[in-house]
């Protein structure tokens, strides 16, 4: 009877903290899981997910995000989406699609609004001030526009066993028009087969799509890996041969459980991220790479906690 959830980022921590309920009281890992991204989609202090997302380089909010059935392994997604307040739930009622179970721009947006799916303008006048501010500062100081591309994506046990993913992003900040990254594509931002485990990516997606790292990862895990061996072992190593051969790796961070509620995660930034399981209440912790292509985990200080609370509500000046 074990269940359990992991997301990547704090600002999972309030959607997996009413998942955590959900999968208590006998919900299934669906619904957990989208009850998770809802809730990150809808808060607006969260810049690059959902309401309040960062633009794209015309000032549009452009949502990507994906669901899967770790029973099935029914899939759907949808890149480019606009006007959407929960691009997850659009995400998840095409994976009832056998064909057609992935929709990119306009014809995701139709999907949406034919289907009954809440509308709404996703830029909000403080999202608007951050890119218009953006703006100015790349034009006058010459600045990578690039700055910011975190994904929510999590996985779900429920006490039947059955194991659920999603993920849910704005994307690169600045993007081009129509840009899709990793978090719709399957095996890159996400997999999950409940007879295994399931694990979901976050960083610059244009990298971590050249490694297929979350199939790699339940792969791993398939073959009688740990989440954290599996997470380790799929990770570093791929961002080195990355180095290597393309010149460069962006950032990369990767959370996974498998089907005993056992997770792992693994990064080369400093990375949160909330996890909770029938043995183990919700909670917030930090991940860091460490010298031997290992994972160091920890506890976040209320330091760190009030630090980020005051950034996020900070006034854009």
């Amino acid at each position: 009877m074990s269940w359990g959830t992991i997301a990547t980022w704090r600002m999972a921590n309030e959607g997996v903290e009413k998942a955590s309920t959900i999968l208590e009281e006998n919900g299934t890992a669906g619904d957990a899981v989208e009850k998770l991204i809802n809730t990150v989609e809808a808060y607006p202090y969260y810049k690059s997910v959902g309401y309040g997302g960062l633009p794209n380089e015309e000032g549009i909010v452009q949502m990507d995000a994906a669901f899967m059935n770790g029973d099935t392994l029914a899939q759907g997604a949808v890149g480019a989406i606009e006007n959407v307040m929960h691009a997850v739930s659009v995400a998840r009622a095409l994976s009832h699609e056998h064909c057609n179970s992935f929709r990119v721009g306009k014809g995701a947006t139709k999907f949406a609004s034919l289907h009954g799916f809440e509308m709404t303008n996703m830029l909000t006048k403080r999202a608007k001030k951050r890119w218009q501010k953006r703006c100015k500062e790349i034009e006058q100081q010459n600045l990578n526009p690039y700055d910011g591309h975190d994904t929510v994506g999590a996985i779900t046990l429920d006490k039947n066993n059955s194991m659920a993913a999603a993920t849910s992003t704005s994307g690169l900040f600045m993007k081009k028009d129509g840009r899709v990254g990793d978090s719709p594509l399957s095996g890159s931002g996400f997999y999950v087969d409940s007879k295994v485990g399931g694990a979901a990516a976050t960083g610059l997606g244009e990298d971590i799509m050249k490694g297929c790292l979350s199939y790699e990862i339940v792969r791993r895990m398939r073959d009688g890996e740990l989440p954290q061996d599996a997470c380790d072992h799929a990770v570093y190593p791929f961002i080195e041969d990355l180095k290597k051969r393309y010149g460069k790796a962006g950032e990369f961070s990767l959370v996974a459980m498998n089907n005993k509620g056992e997770w792992g995660v693994a990064t080369n930034v400093e990375f949160t991220f909330c996890v909770a399981t029938d043995k183990q209440k919700p909670v917030i912790l930090m991940a860091n790479p460490i010298d031997n292509m290992k994972t160091k985990i920890e506890p976040i200080s209320q330091e760190w906690l009030d630090a980020y609370e005051k950034r996020i509500h900070a006034p854009i000046e």
